[in-house]
């Protein structure tokens, strides 16, 4: 139950003694009590009756530093420890408004066992919302559980009658603008100061102790010395695009008709409703802005072009422009804006590159020096990943003298494409930038449109990835791409998706990349390729395919043990011929429809692994929070061999009984099947089943049944 309660009158803080604050050292006092050893009274601040301790709320992000992460729509759950001395009864309340509010609003927390109590609360629009804990001792509660029991005993009870109706008349006394829940506390206090017979307290004891009236006084008993947690801790509510996405990356420049030809916007809206139909409902254009042409890289990223080589889009800045510009040969701004028009009319979110770098020839290396480290001869060091080199890059100064004109530019940029339209951000080696800046840069942005969303694409430490979603990214890409064996894909999804790490991080596995073709793919071809967007697409809510080369399964590399595909399309035009017999375009549709009809697909909390006996055999599912739907999915991690085993699994945690029977719909290939109990037998084959979805539905238990489904 939640109501409105006045805020407390300090902000932010707590409303009585702080929950885990530790007493300070007391000065001595001027003059010794009398009849004492030594010593001194406790501080003047401290009330020694708070006897409530509240701990371990959750989600608390480095102590408040950050918020969590919510979606707007979404129930979202804090937990909290509320415990004290004895054996009294405790409560607890969850405190929760959306930030510059002065009005909180309240809901009950429920004991969930262990001293430990939850509750939720539903973000009602886009942004920050503040939220904390307040625990009390339940004196009324602690007071009918003893009467009652006293009462069971046929004990005389005249002397606890007399302490409810005081717990009760207090309750009424407190009340303001509700009359009649006053007068009801206030009569059922005169019913119960009216003596009476041991054997005649029956009557008095039933009210005291019903349900109505232990209702009542929990959300209007006095709360004594109250115990506040002593943070008041944040979360951000996204759309919910934020949580559950499908990401398809294409080169506008490669989507021409005419092989040889460059493309345009209006070439890439071409490609608009066939990737709607696909399924996809975020298009990720990598960066559309002039290229530089000092050091430019020709294909196959060799260091010497030829005259009609493009470069890499990334190598961003040229006399035609910087950051804010187009690429002349894709279009004017007004194509763009028609292209990101076609898109949102199809329900489709255009996602665009955020690379802060700069090209050799890029205006603001002239207009800016200051803004680009020097060398000591004078020039400017280009960007290097040894072994890596990016001769065709500058990147910025964070350190520079003039880093806020620096920051206040990069912000422009952002503000710029989000007038065109734009409402997605994929931010380019994030983890190469000053963090500081992405934190500033982020909220400065969220104040005026909280409805973007921004992609952490940084494959770097763990814990700079993480700093990195707590900082403010939406969503951040993973290792999912060189997780192939069971054993690390189960460890490392359990790790994303399950507190603490769920709490602000959330994953949008991608099984390739323009910069990622892993050993997996190059060797297990069609069916490893199917495998990974099966695994992609339903581990996680998120998750994103560099499009075009997937569908076809291109998977040649470079050269060996190289992650670079050949003829990379970001050093060259590439034409595709989409829709060959071979292509993957129906499974992606399929995968994509399974997700949008499985509201247990869109959620990471709820995935459970199940074992199997063949480790090349990976079984998992997930469950919607009403519990209406379930999926379990069974994956084929080798692409060369069939295999098959027996997968048990966890009944109860699909919302069945151990001894069941129940349906299991492949949703991949409408294939149905009749199961009973938690052990059953799978068998794929990599090229034609490498992969089940099966939806569970309980089933009659009857042999009819059973000869129909198999």
């Amino acid at each position: 139950m939640t109501q409105k309660t006045p805020a407390p009158r300090r902000s932010p803080g707590g409303t009585k003694q702080k929950a885990t604050e530790q007493m300070a050292e007391p000065k001595p006092p001027k003059t010794q009590p009398a009849g004492r050893a030594g010593g001194a009274l406790p501080p003047g601040d401290a009330d020694g009756r708070a006897r409530v301790f509240v701990e371990n709320v959750q989600p608390d992000i480095d102590a408040g530093r950050f918020a969590a992460k919510g979606v707007e729509g979404d129930a979202f759950v804090v937990e909290a420890d509320v415990f004290a001395d004895g054996h009294d009864l405790v409560g607890a309340v969850l405190l929760h408004r959306r930030e510059g509010e002065s009005v909180w609003s309240e809901t009950r927390m429920e004991p969930v066992g262990n001293d430990r109590f939850h509750a939720s609360f539903t973000p009602d629009r886009l942004g920050f919302f503040e939220y904390t804990v307040v625990g009390f001792v339940d004196r009324y509660g602690s007071w009918a559980r003893d009467l009652r029991k006293r009462a069971e005993a046929r004990q005389d009870v005249a002397i606890e009658l007399l302490i409810g109706a005081d717990h009760l008349e207090r309750a009424a006394r407190g009340l303001k603008g509700a009359a009649p829940v006053a007068k009801t506390l206030s009569g059922l206090a005169k019913e119960l100061r009216e003596k009476r017979a041991t054997e005649k307290q029956g009557a008095q004891v039933d009210a005291a102790t019903s349900v109505e009236i232990i209702e009542l006084m929990r959300l209007h008993a006095e709360r004594a010395h109250a115990v506040e947690y002593p943070r008041v801790l944040r979360m951000f509510a996204d759309r919910e695009r934020a949580a559950f996405s499908a990401w398809y990356e294409f080169f506008p420049r490669s989507c021409a008709a005419t092989p040889g030809e460059h493309g345009t916007f209006a070439d890439a809206e071409r490609w608009l409703p066939r990737i709607a139909k696909l399924g996809f409902d975020v298009v990720y254009l990598p960066p559309i802005h002039p290229i530089g042409r000092v050091h430019r890289k020709g294909r196959n990223n060799t260091l010497t072009p030829e005259a009609h080589d493009v470069g890499s889009p990334w190598a961003i800045g040229s006399t035609e422009g910087g950051h804010e510009a187009i690429l002349p040969e894709l279009g004017t701004p007004e194509d763009f804006r028609k292209f990101v028009a076609t898109a949102r009319s199809l329900g489709i979110d255009v996602a665009l590159d955020i690379a802060f770098q700069c090209a050799p020839d890029h205006p603001w290396v002239k207009e800016h020096p200051q803004w680009f480290r020097a060398l000591p001869d004078g020039t400017i060091r280009y960007a290097e990943n040894p072994p890596k080199k990016y001769q065709d890059i500058y990147p910025f100064d964070f350190e520079t003298d003039d880093w806020r004109n620096l920051w206040a530019a990069l912000r422009d940029v952002v503000a710029h494409w989000i007038e065109q339209g734009v409402t997605v951000f994929r931010v380019d080696n994030p983890h190469t930038k000053s963090f500081r800046f992405w934190e500033w840069l982020i909220a400065d942005i969220r104040r005026t449109n909280p409805e973007m969303l921004f992609l952490s694409e940084a494959f770097t430490r763990p814990k700079v990835m993480y700093a990195l979603a707590k900082l403010g990214f939406t969503q951040s890409y993973t290792y999912f791409a060189w997780k192939n064996r069971k054993w690390e894909l189960e460890q490392y999804l359990r790790e994303v998706t399950s507190p603490p790490v769920s709490r602000f991080f959330r994953p949008n596995p991608w099984p390739n990349t323009p910069d990622i073709l892993n050993e997996f793919l190059q060797h297990g071809g069609r069916p490893a390729c199917v495998a990974r967007l099966v695994l992609a697409a339903t581990l996680c809510g998120n998750y994103g395919v560099y499009g075009p080369p997937y569908e076809l399964a291109q998977v040649t590399p470079r050269e060996p043990g190289s992650e670079e595909y050949l003829d990379s399309e970001k050093y060259q035009l590439r034409h595709w011929a989409l829709g060959g017999d071979d292509t993957l375009a129906p499974v992606m549709e399929r995968v994509n429809r399974i997700r949008r009809e499985n509201p247990a697909l869109r959620r990471d909390d709820t995935l459970r692994f199940h074992h199997c006996e063949n480790d090349q055999i990976i079984c998992y599912s997930k469950r919607s929070h009403d519990g209406e739907n379930a999926v379990v999915v069974v994956v084929n991690l080798d692409p060369h061999h069939t295999q098959s085993g027996f997968v048990n699994l966890d009944l109860p945690s699909l919302g069945l009984a151990w001894d069941d029977r129940f349906q299991a719909h492949d949703a991949l290939n409408d294939a149905r099947y009749l199961w009973a109990g938690p052990r059953n037998y799978v068998e794929l084959h990599p090229h034609s089943s490498p992969a089940h979805v099966f939806v569970i539905r309980k089933s009659a238990r009857t042999e009819q049944d059973f000869e129909y489904f198999v």
